[in-house]
């Protein structure tokens, strides 16, 4: 007689009864020593595990994207943690949980799906940590020590052309006169003295002395990389590290060709050539964005276009990134797979669609190649070519798990990409995008359907429109937190541009090209241009409405967590759970609404200090102690402080007091009148005064060194103290300091002090 089946008691998962009812014989095989001793820990321990393989094996959603989360999430805290200490602590506790949860739940087999949860989580997440780590260790380079002026001969192993703004970069490999040590660093050279420098040879038309692989020798002005001007503001030290550049500068006098590149080759030589033949067949500011979309060369747009796209929420187009990759990979698909049609003795013989897949893969790999192969093109091509599996093999090509290979295979060998805008932007448009197009009710609303073409049609620019608002939902926090800047109209904006780049002007561009071989791309030209001044139509006109920009302070951190969170868990997710996504989003939502906008500012040398104030009818101007003629400092006092108009000097400021040293200024916060004592010069005056003047404020900011007799009531601003915590921004009614040495800790690219 067969064995009766077993089956469980109710509320024991130990107990069983055969079908007979009759008890199992044979002893029963303990699950684990904790399970036995009966504790409460075991108890609370048992609970939550029973708690948790019950959530995970009626959970409707796939899990393989959340371990790119993790793995995100596992980089994004080394950057976050201050120490070496804490880094290694962080990986040692996540090895701990991965044992813990291997060792407790070993011979429970029931819960199997939550002990691999969690030793996957943790070991994937120990892993993100180790490889920014390493990567950090292996790319960054250590900044020089102070600004300097010397000579150096160098190799040139990048160039890059601005012509917006005269000049080229060239990146160079030098060797240090005190430590010969190799070291790389960027420097400025205008184009005027470019030329002469080439004018000296007698070149090929088309072939430049200045490009990769020459050597040169220049005087030139060096500086470290700098650090965030305020608390917020862009981490050019980071970015430099993880560029390996010691120093950035510019040119003294002349530069000297001192031995000629080999012959012109290779992607850099064909990308630029791409880029100044599309800029002689297409006049203005179209040619410059012509240039971008074939070539990924951005150094010919003017920064009032730049400026207009970025207003009207169209940067993204200029970036070649999915949009771009997946209409060149599309393109190439479809004409492939209609040629290849025409041969019956091939159709027959062979899969179309493998075939044609190849052939958009050829296409999408030279197009990221030749445009740079910048992290968002990369994500798109690899992304693209898992499209294009899918395709091949019949499979459903839009899927989260495929963003999520994507991310991980970028993260893999740019790890430090994590943290800048570009791939956040990026990952989080496409994941907006297969969230919002597998859902039930859009699958449901874009089903085919017996309709004429009007309806067909009218519900595809519904659904272009909701796409464009849910992206621009999803990305306006990132822009937000990087930025401190978002255009509010870029749904409506994208409505039009979206469709005009990808099915008119990339079209047009490329064919003209084509055409251009036996010389009959002019009309195609044409069209192009006229396609792009539209786009710059759009852009200008919908930057230029009120309202069109919104600015916002410094997000904190938590904030920009809990929109991530939200975010994550709305794409992520299936079923109505995933409108738990919007409670952590609605939090966010009411922390930024609520962040505090600083009353000073001040930049991290001590020169620049901006002072909000606010007018009756609620609307704010920035005070500004010089007249700066740099635009980066004077944006940066304008978007963290969230003011749109141009900054008054104080010295204008009917409030304020200002001699040729100094300008003294009362405001009022927190019902109190705070004294400000603002240096505006590095001329020295007698200690005796400058003492009296210090004991009577409460804010001394100068960028120099003051004496220690100098001692105002609150904080005393200068280059002692700026070398050590970097830009400040004051919250005087709260009477809180926020410093940027607060967020670096002790990684390499900062050479600050912590607080």
């Amino acid at each position: 007689m067969a064995d009766a089946p077993m089956i469980p008691i109710a509320g024991d998962p130990e107990s069983s009864v055969s079908a007979d009812g009759t008890a199992p014989s044979g002893p029963r095989r303990p699950t684990s020593r904790l399970w036995q001793r009966g504790s409460g820990l075991s108890s609370i321990a048992s609970a939550i595990g029973n708690g948790g393989e019950r959530f995970l094996s009626h959970a409707g959603f796939d899990r393989a994207p959340w371990l790119a989360v993790v793995f995100a999430s596992g980089i994004l805290t080394w950057f976050a943690l201050k120490a070496p200490w804490q880094w290694a602590a962080a990986i040692g506790i996540a090895l701990l949980i991965a044992l813990f949860a291997l060792a407790l739940w070993r011979d429970v087999t029931e819960r199997d799906q939550l002990r691999r949860a969690v030793m996957a989580c943790s070991l994937i997440f120990a892993m993100g940590i180790a490889v920014i780590w390493v990567r950090s260790e292996m790319v960054g380079a250590e900044a020089i020590e102070r600004p300097i002026v010397e000579r150096v001969q160098g190799f040139v192993l990048e160039r890059t052309d601005q012509p917006s703004q005269d000049r080229i970069r060239l990146t160079l490999a030098v060797r240090d006169a005190e430590t010969a040590e190799s070291r790389k660093i960027r420097v400025n050279v205008p184009f005027e003295e470019a030329e002469r420098a080439e004018a000296e040879f007698d070149l090929p038309y088309g072939e430049s002395a200045l490009k990769e692989g020459a050597i040169v020798r220049m005087r030139v002005r060096l500086m470290p990389p700098a650090s965030p001007m305020l608390p917020g503001a862009y981490d050019f030290a980071r970015a430099a590290w993880f560029k390996g550049l010691a120093a950035t500068g510019s040119l003294i006098g002349e530069i000297e060709v001192v031995e000629l590149p080999d012959a012109e080759f290779g992607i850099p030589y064909f990308q630029r050539a791409l880029s100044a033949h599309v800029r002689s067949r297409v006049d203005g500011s179209a040619g410059t964005i012509a240039a971008a979309f074939a070539s990924g060369d951005r150094g010919a747009i003017l920064k009032a276009d730049e400026d207009a796209m970025r207003d009207a929420g169209l940067t993204h187009l200029l970036a070649i990134s999915g949009l771009h990759v997946s209409a060149v990979i599309a393109a190439a698909y479809l004409v492939a797979i209609k040629l290849l049609a025409l041969f019956p003795a091939l159709a027959l013989r062979v899969r179309l669609p493998v075939m044609a897949a190849l052939v958009g893969a050829l296409a999408g790999v030279s197009y990221t190649l030749l445009t740079g192969a910048q992290v968002p093109t990369v994500r798109s091509c690899v992304a693209a070519m898992l499209v294009l599996i899918a395709l091949a093999m019949g499979r459903d090509a839009l899927s989260l798990r495929m963003v999520a290979v994507a991310a991980i295979f970028v993260l893999l060998l740019w790890p430090e990409s994590v943290i800048g805008p570009s791939f956040q932007m990026s990952f989080s448009a496409v994941l907006a995008i297969v969230a919002l197009s597998t859902s039930s009710p859009v699958r449901a609303f874009m089903a085919p359907r017996e309709e004429p073409w009007f309806k067909r049609t009218g519900r595809g620019i519904v659904m272009l429109f909701i796409t464009g608002l849910v992206i621009e939902i999803a990305l306006m926090p990132i822009v937000l937190f990087h930025f401190h800047r978002a255009g509010l109209y870029g749904a409506f904006a994208n409505v039009i541009a979206i469709p005009l780049v990808t099915f008119v002007s990339m079209p047009l561009i490329a064919v003209a090209l084509i055409f251009d071989i036996v010389g009959l791309g002019a009309p195609f030209w044409w069209l192009a241009e006229q396609s792009l001044n539209l786009l710059l139509g759009i852009a200008r006109f919908t930057s230029s409405q009120p309202g069109a920009v919104k600015l916002m302070p410094q997000m904190s951190g938590l904030a920009i967590a809990l929109f991530t969170i939200g975010g994550l868990w709305l794409a992520l997710w299936s079923g109505g759970a995933r409108l738990l996504g919007f409670l952590p989003a609605a939090a966010a939502t009411a922390m930024l609404v609520a962040t505090p906008i600083p009353d000073v500012l001040i930049g991290r040398e001590g020169r620049h200090v901006g002072i909000t104030m606010t007018a009756s009818d609620g609307s704010r101007s920035l005070l500004s102690l010089r007249d700066s003629r740099s635009s980066y400092s004077r944006d940066n006092l304008l978007e963290l402080s969230s003011v749109t108009s141009d900054p008054v000097p104080l010295s204008e400021w009917e409030g304020a007091r200002c001699s040729t040293e100094f300008c003294t200024l009362v405001i009022t916060r927190g019902n109190r009148d705070w004294t400000l004592l603002l240096a505006r010069n590095r001329d020295l005056i007698e200690e005796r005064a400058l003492a009296a003047a210090c004991e009577q404020v409460d804010i001394v900011v100068a960028d120099r060194y003051l004496p220690r007799s100098c001692s105002p009531r609150w904080l005393k601003a200068d280059r002692g103290l700026l070398q050590q915590t970097g830009g400040l921004a004051l919250d005087l009614e709260g009477e809180r300091i926020t410093s940027v040495a607060a967020g670096q800790g002790q990684h390499g690219w900062w050479r600050g002090t912590e607080e």
